[in-house]
């Protein structure tokens, strides 16, 4: 379901993965024309981080 979000609502990922002030940057990145793809490309990447990061803590590491 994030995955979907990144697409559409790239600033909304960062809210849903707990990075509030990335959201915001994200936001205003995305307000302009140009700047949706890479909020998008940024917003996806973000999101893979968080879920290795989260499959790291599962295996207690």
């Amino acid at each position: 379901m994030r995955l979907i979000i990144s697409f559409f609502l790239p600033w909304l990922t960062f809210f849903t993965i707990g990075r509030p002030i990335s959201g915001l940057i994200c936001l205003f990145l995305q307000i302009t024309i140009l700047g949706w793809i890479p909020a998008t490309i940024w917003a996806v990447y973000a999101l893979s981080q968080y879920k290795t990061d989260q499959k790291l803590r599962a295996a207690g590491l």
